[in-house]
């Protein structure tokens, strides 16, 4: 029988945003980035108020279909725990639809709130596991659980029953690798640029994104001068350029400056992963272009802080 959580327990939630595929790890790669969104939850004695504030504040639903909420209650859920009612404040900083895992950052913040709401009885993986339920992937969910970078991976049962399975390892960023993101002003739909990706690759083409995505790891972790190259792919960019030409141009122009930039997620924000700084002119070039500009860090964890009743 479930326990409910005391009436008037808090929690704050502070979760990272994230990156996908880096380049070549296509629904593999992903690392967390210094932009936060802020969830506070508090619980009450019955019935549901969202409020949201800032990114995507006049496009969410503000009841149980709200991603943050179903998250909550699945942490719970796994924890054996209810909670009478809840009320749910978000602040949000992580564009949405721009490819910087806003979903899976809302996800993982309802999860790890209901977690800590329950006493933190979940581990790591088991958070991994339920935020990237709700986005059919663990790349970007699980860099905004674990912090750093992360390598991940889908288990599909062979009974066809059984639920996925979502792993992930963290890997460790250099420290003097830092992250500059060029945000355009519209939407890009994960599902629709999905769409445009072949249902088969020519065997030289998945050798040659195997063998960047394995220079891409050691250039994280150790050899931060291989970016360029590990951020090169044949997999899932060049299809998607026509969709996102916008993109696709920032990519071109600043990899032909030398800088490893990469189509982040699904798009539309190029990325790049660097040691050294941006020519100012550079940046300035994409402000002029309607771009917006984030120059960010390689971020640490999801974190949540507690106030028992």
């Amino acid at each position: 029988m479930s326990t409910e959580v005391e009436v008037g327990t808090k929690v704050n939630v502070r979760v990272p945003a994230s990156s996908a595929n880096l380049g070549p790890g296509y629904d593999t790669l992903g690392i967390a980035l210094s932009l936060y969104d802020t969830v506070e939850v508090e619980v009450t004695n019955s019935g549901l108020e969202v409020e949201v504030f800032g990114e995507g504040a006049d496009e969410v639903p503000l009841d149980d279909s709200h991603l943050v909420v179903k998250a909550i209650r699945s942490g719970l859920q796994a924890a054996d725990m209810t909670a009478p009612g809840l009320r749910v404040v978000c602040h949000n900083s992580i564009p949405h639809s721009r490819g910087l895992g806003s979903s899976a950052s809302a996800a993982v913040a309802g999860v790890a709130a209901g977690n800590a709401l329950a006493g933190s009885p979940l581990s790591n993986d088991q958070l991994v596991q339920l935020s990237s339920a709700f986005e059919g992937h663990p790349d970007n969910a699980a860099a905004s659980v674990l912090g750093q970078a992360v390598v991940s991976w889908t288990t599909v049962p062979v009974d066809g029953r059984s639920l996925p399975e979502y792993k992930a390892a963290q890997i460790q960023v250099h420290p003097d690798i830092r992250a500059t993101a060029l945000v355009p002003d519209f939407h890009a739909s994960t599902q629709a640029v999905r769409r445009v990706l072949p249902s088969h690759v020519t065997h030289t083409d998945a050798t040659f994104n195997v063998s960047r995505t394995a220079v891409q790891v050691a250039a994280l972790q150790n050899y931060p001068e291989l970016l360029w190259e590990g951020t090169r792919d044949r997999l899932h960019q060049p299809y998607r350029s026509d969709v996102l030409p916008v993109t696709a141009e920032w990519v071109n122009r600043l990899r032909n400056r030398g800088y490893p930039a990469y189509l982040s997620g699904a798009g539309p924000t190029a990325m790049v992963l660097h040691t050294e700084p941006i020519e100012d002119a550079v940046l300035d070039e994409a402000r002029e272009a309607g771009l917006r500009v984030l120059e960010l860090e390689v971020a640490g964890p999801v974190e949540t802080k507690v106030t028992r009743a």
